[in-house]
């Protein structure tokens, strides 16, 4: 029998976390999912351990093993680190 995993694709955070790639756009992060297309899709730099540390906690976040807050908190270092933090 296949498990079902429950997953919480609309988990926002009660502050939003801004960012801004490249020479583009100030972006507005409401949540684990936008953080995470935007460390998949868009990061500039994906080597570092804060890096690893933010997927993981929006990972966890989306499917409810672990705290937005925290994912936030991760997502906000591993932006500090890769100067995107706008």
């Amino acid at each position: 029998m296949e498990n079902v995993i429950d997953v919480a694709f609309h988990v926002t955070w009660d502050t939003p976390v801004f960012v801004r790639i490249g020479n583009g756009f100030r972006e507005r992060i409401d949540g684990p999912d936008a953080a995470l297309s935007e460390l998949l899709h868009r990061w500039p730099s994906n080597g570092c351990p804060e890096y690893a540390a933010a997927k993981r906690g929006c990972l966890d976040a989306i499917a409810r093993h672990g705290s937005p807050a925290l994912a936030r908190s991760a997502f906000i270092e591993a932006a500090v680190v890769a100067k995107v933090l706008a």
